[in-house]
């Protein structure tokens, strides 16, 4: 399970305020403390970008490869944005992402033939609602693989996300319990071995004690790696759910099991 960190977005200030004055220390800063902490790549959301979009995507991009030598995620729905990032990246980046809304179909799933990028497709209605259990997953499932396969690209390009729920949401908890079996299917339902990616922050959105919400999230990611999922999209500050995802990743390792392979114990 690859952990991608989700701390770059415009919901954090210090994010929002380092791309309304386009200064790269704060950016350089963030991306560095989190390689320090264990991210695999990074994610890059800085929400729709109304306002000159491709110079703030171009100078975000610029402010992470110049901090950190990790895969880029362009979380964005802003086309424009979308262009300029995969134009600036070294080397090839993940587009995050599109779904069955026609919009998206019609100006952002083009992007991956175009830029030869990977692209993830969320499980989500045309209209964005999301589904609500799995049956409703699997058949969106299809659909969207049906739409991806209609531009001939290959279908190693393609990264499905479930979309994880939050807990607070009414029957939460079943949809992230049903996601589990999702990700077992899906190599079977569209034949090949797809690739996966799950928001896990999204599990502990809204209210709620701040130390059993870490702890439900650090207990979810176990059964989420068991599952099959390739890439872990989480705040890479959450020790103790970086500590458990590291270790799932060592037990799953096919090379063979060395202590050393874990992260060092936390000191009591």
């Amino acid at each position: 399970m690859i952990l991608v960190a989700d701390n770059l977005t415009i919901t954090n200030p210090i994010v929002e305020m380092a791309i309304q004055d386009m200064n790269p220390e704060p950016i350089q800063g963030l991306v560095s403390r989190c390689a320090a902490a264990g991210a695999e790549a990074i994610d890059i959301n800085p929400g729709p970008l109304t306002r000159d979009p491709d110079r703030r995507m171009r100078f975000l991009v610029e402010a992470v490869q110049s901090a950190a030598d990790l895969p880029i995620l362009l979380d964005t729905a802003n086309p424009a944005a979308l262009k300029a990032g995969l134009e600036t990246v070294r080397g090839k980046a993940i587009i995050n992402g599109f779904s069955l809304e026609p919009a998206k179909l019609e100006s952002i799933l083009p992007l991956a033939g175009r830029y030869d990028a990977d692209i993830i497709g969320y499980l989500l209605y045309p209209n964005s609602h999301v589904p609500t259990d799995e049956a409703e997953r699997l058949n969106i499932a299809v659909e969207l693989f049906g739409a991806f396969q209609q531009t001939g690209f290959p279908e190693d390009r393609l990264i499905i996300d479930p979309v994880i729920a939050p807990l607070m949401w009414e029957n939460g908890h079943q949809q992230d319990m049903a996601i589990l079996s999702v990700l077992r299917s899906l190599p079977d339902l569209l034949g090949f071995p797809v690739r996966t990616i799950a928001g896990v922050s999204n599990l502990i959105t809204g209210p709620g004690p701040k130390d059993r919400k870490l702890l439900v999230e650090a207990a979810y990611l176990p059964m989420l790696a068991a599952s099959g999922l390739t890439y872990g999209l989480l705040n890479v500050f959450h020790t103790e759910s970086m500590r458990v995802a590291r270790a799932c990743n060592a037990l799953m390792d096919p090379k063979i099991f060395t202590w050393e392979g874990l992260p060092d114990p936390i000191s009591s």
